[in-house]
């Protein structure tokens, strides 16, 4: 006999943790390219080997595959972006890195979150926003304000250990984020 049990239904959260502490992301579910890549990622530790190295108060704390000299041009890892979905760059927004390409494609094996308190608005439609920091900008907040050298990458490493976790309605409300309907938009 059945007790009329239900299984309780599960979200997909991003994890990141770092010496400073731990940050979890919500991914918005209308930017399923961007969403899929970065689970496809930290599933299989792609992320573990990098670190953040670019940190910058009043803007964003970027890691992921390193910047170099070719930009991401070549990388498999490029992305269509999905910028009908309307993200903004408000504070706490988690983004996909890109160079300038006039595609605007996005380098999935890399990701930003907004620091600025005011967002970055002047980013919106040319970068592309997948996801939100639902716990965590204190460590963000904290990341930007480390010593850095000319470029802004930061003197200690900050390493990074991504995973992705399942997380109840609960759990996430619980943590002060409403979760968004089915189109993507907050409730």
């Amino acid at each position: 006999m059945l007790n009329g049990c239900s299984a309780t239904k599960v979200y997909e959260v991003g994890q990141i943790k770092t010496p400073m502490g731990e940050i979890l992301i919500w991914m918005y579910d209308d930017t399923p390219k961007h969403k899929a890549a970065f689970i496809e990622l930290a599933e299989t530790g792609y992320y573990d080997d990098f670190t953040f190295n670019r940190v910058i108060d009043n803007f964003v704390a970027q890691g992921g595959c390193p910047d170099t000299p070719e930009g991401f041009a070549y990388s498999v890892h490029l992305l269509e972006p999905e910028f009908e979905a309307g993200h903004k760059h408000v504070y706490g927004a988690f983004g996909a890195g890109r160079d300038n390409n006039p595609g605007k494609l996005s380098a999935a094996c890399q990701f930003y979150i907004v620091q600025n308190k005011n967002g970055l608005p002047r980013l919106d439609g040319d970068y592309m926003i997948y996801g939100q920091v639902i716990q965590g900008m204190d460590i963000v907040d904290k990341m930007v304000k480390v010593e850095k050298d000319s470029i802004n990458q930061p003197l200690d490493r900050i390493t990074m250990d991504v995973n992705v976790i399942e997380m109840t309605k609960k759990q996430i409300e619980a943590l002060g984020f409403t979760i968004p309907n089915k189109a993507g938009s907050m409730n």
